[in-house]
């Protein structure tokens, strides 16, 4: 079995923000960066039974109203991004939103917009909030339907910083 190396003999050639020029991960130093307004949206969709669905939609499930639980769980969620996720920075969030469509029969489709006055993005945020709105959905329909499918979580705009506004294009 080949050594493998230690991090301190190791260099790294990438860009990425959370390693340093030795590939030793860090969190980013933001604090000269000047405050801005953060937004960012996320979506996401499930797949499950048409009957399943129909229980969602109508608020009718054996735990309660499934929709008004995950939004509370995606509200949450977003707020404490850092505790989850590693080298992600504490941010004050200043609104959370979370909204729910139906487009097919058998889909829902989840969408989170986070918003901050802060020095560095809401990206994280947005993206976790669809993602435990989404398990919490799952977690209250396990019962009846185990086949449940969570897809397509991504970034769909985000806007403020220096980095820019990023828009991903429709899909076509």
């Amino acid at each position: 079995m080949p050594k493998s190396k230690s991090s301190k003999t190791r260099t790294r050639t990438t860009k990425l923000s959370h390693f340093d020029a030795n590939g030793t991960a860090r969190m980013v130093d933001v604090s000269s960066k000047p405050v801005t307004v953060r937004t960012a949206v996320a979506t996401g969709s499930m797949q499950m039974l048409p009957s399943t669905l129909q229980i969602v939609r109508e608020g009718s499930g054996a735990k309660g109203d499934v929709l008004q639980v995950a939004r509370l769980a995606g509200i949450m969620a977003g707020k404490m991004t850092a505790q989850l996720i590693p080298l992600c920075h504490n941010i004050p969030l200043t609104s959370v939103e979370i909204e729910f469509a139906f487009s097919d029969e058998d889909c829902l489709h989840i969408s989170a917009t986070t918003k901050a006055e802060h020095k560095t993005g809401v990206e994280m945020e947005a993206l976790t909030a669809v993602s435990i709105a989404a398990l919490t959905v799952y977690d209250m329909c396990k019962a009846i339907d185990r086949g449940m499918t969570i897809r397509s979580i991504e970034l769909r705009e985000k806007s403020g910083g220096s980095s820019g506004d990023f828009r991903r294009p429709s899909h076509v």
